[in-house]
């Protein structure tokens, strides 16, 4: 099984791609898209919505995971990245019906299993899960492809997180 992962953000979405493999999950790729705050939202909700089709052409993932979104203060922000999550999740399920989504604090919990963990912890057992030499950069990227780890690693129980 093929899992995208997807943090999302305007400025900054990260994506990464594992798949199941014979022992442990196999790394695929990540990256990030990226849009420059003078450009107009439109035109930025567009050009994620092209990046995301780009990223399931590519990689022809079998289920997609999304990070939750978690806002304490700025209202602003949330309702922009909102809109960023808003038009990726589209593009998703014109792609299938299989979506996910995790908060952070189970994703942290599936890949460390501590639900408070820090970044670099989470980075650090990425990095072991995956046999890679190096975490994978930049954060947001990191953070798609723990999410996408959690996913795999949920094996059944991962019905109660798809989205509804």
């Amino acid at each position: 099984m093929r899992v995208l992962g997807i943090d999302p953000g305007l400025a900054t979405m990260g994506w990464g791609v594992v798949e199941s493999g014979l022992h442990s999950p196999v790394f695929i790729g990540c990256g990030v898209i990226t849009t420059p705050p003078d450009m107009r939202l439109q035109d930025r909700l567009i050009h994620i919505r092209n990046s995301v089709q780009e990223l399931l052409t590519t990689h022809r993932p079998d289920e997609i995971v999304f990070e939750e979104l978690f806002f304490a203060r700025n209202v602003t922000t949330a309702l922009t990245v909102g809109a960023a999550r808003g038009v990726a999740i589209s593009a998703c399920a014109e792609y299938s019906p299989l979506l996910y989504e995790y908060t952070p604090m189970q994703i942290k919990q599936g890949i460390t299993g501590y639900g408070r963990a820090d970044k670099h912890q989470v980075q650090q057992m990425v990095m072991l899960i995956l046999k890679l030499s190096a975490a994978p950069k930049p954060d947001d990227a990191a953070d798609a492809v723990a999410a996408a780890i959690t996913h795999l690693n949920a094996g059944p129980a991962k019905i109660q997180f798809r989205m509804k």
